[in-house]
């Protein structure tokens, strides 16, 4: 595949990590090269910091034995979010669009404010479905979450 035809198709699935990589990094310690299991899980600022200080005099190497697995899935979890996809994310479906126009109607219909229950109600959508809504409106700042100061329950405030 040429470099414009990488461009045009930009990668989907994002680089493949492994503990078992960072803890052979991390083995390089042992002959004065720390640091670099930092940099393989997405903090390069921390990996140097032990390559030049010797991990920290060897006691943030020690505590990276233990701490590996969670960076390595932490960095995981942060990759998987980047290489998201347009065609793979619910909210950008044009169904969703609808539901949004919906929702947004049904809360000027009932003044403007509305519980999860209320919303499902109204709307004749699935309590899945209401969640990622609600949290869709939220997001493009459609509706705000505030609790009912006599209830306590959770409300959203939209503004229509």
């Amino acid at each position: 595949m040429s470099q414009s035809e990488h461009r045009q198709h930009p990668q989907t699935q994002p680089p493949s990590l492994s503990v078992a990589n960072a803890y052979l990094l991390w083995c390089l310690s042992l002959v004065g090269v720390c640091g670099l299991q930092r940099f393989y899980v997405g903090q390069p600022l921390v990996g140097l910091l032990y390559l030049v200080t010797f991990g920290v005099c060897g006691v943030g190497q020690f505590i990276d034995l233990f701490l590996i697995p969670g960076l390595v899935d932490r960095h995981k979890t942060y990759l998987r979010g980047r290489y998201l996809t347009a065609e793979k994310d619910p909210d950008l479906s044009p169904a969703s669009g609808r539901s949004i126009h919906r929702l947004l109607q049904v809360a000027k219909e009932h003044g403007g404010v509305l519980s999860a229950a209320q919303v499902a109600l109204y709307t004749h959508l699935d309590p899945q479905t209401v969640e990622e809504l609600l949290f869709e409106a939220q997001r493009l700042g459609y509706a705000t979450v505030f609790n009912d100061p006599e209830t306590g329950a959770v409300r959203y405030r939209f503004d229509v």
